[in-house]
């Protein structure tokens, strides 16, 4: 079997190809938002290598970036295309990503005011990983103007900027790290 090249050349004139082969703008909405979603998988993959997370978290990481996958097919699938509709988010995945974020948050001791990004690298990122899901689910949410997009697909990025969010206290409690916490008076 011959290897494919990893370069194309069809992207040189600023598009790209759209699941079924539709042209598009790389500057365009939908390649925006899926752009944005695999920045925010890349970076939850930077979050496992600097955690070294126990098994069940490694796990629950591993099939939050396959979901993240399944989220940017669907939104490199124009709505009218005949190829076989890609995986949606369902009930199930964000009741699964709710019982995760209670896992990790039930180790973590309550919150009394706003916590500043940042302590131990690992936190760090998954700080970094939160901002980015946020603006994911913002790009998302303009391209809803444009496109139909699955409604749990908001839903599943609203709760995984939670669950980033405990786990970057997480990573900071488990090094005994002190939490910084926002002050008026800074």
């Amino acid at each position: 079997m011959k290897k494919s090249p990893l370069y194309t050349a069809t992207g040189d004139s600023g598009t790209t190809s759209l699941i079924g082969g539709t042209r598009a703008s790389k500057a365009s909405p939908q390649i925006d938002a899926y752009g944005t979603i695999d920045e925010l998988n890349s970076h939850i993959g930077i979050v496992r290598a600097a955690m070294n997370p126990d098994s069940q978290t490694d796990s629950a990481l591993n099939t939050i970036q396959c979901r993240l996958f399944d989220i940017g097919t669907a939104l490199a699938t124009p709505a009218n295309t005949t190829s076989t509709p890609p995986r949606a988010i369902s009930q199930d995945d964000i009741t699964a990503l709710e019982h995760e974020i209670d896992r990790i948050d039930s180790l973590l001791p309550r919150l009394h005011s706003f916590v500043l990004p940042g302590g131990t690298l690992p936190a760090a990122q998954a700080h970094v990983a939160r901002t980015v899901c946020r603006r994911a689910e913002r790009t998302i949410v303009a391209l809803t103007d444009t496109i139909p997009v699955h409604p749990s697909t908001l839903t599943y990025l609203n709760r995984l900027s939670d669950y980033l969010f405990a786990i970057a206290r997480f990573n900071n409690i488990k090094e005994n790290h002190t939490e910084i916490f926002w002050s008026k008076d800074c």
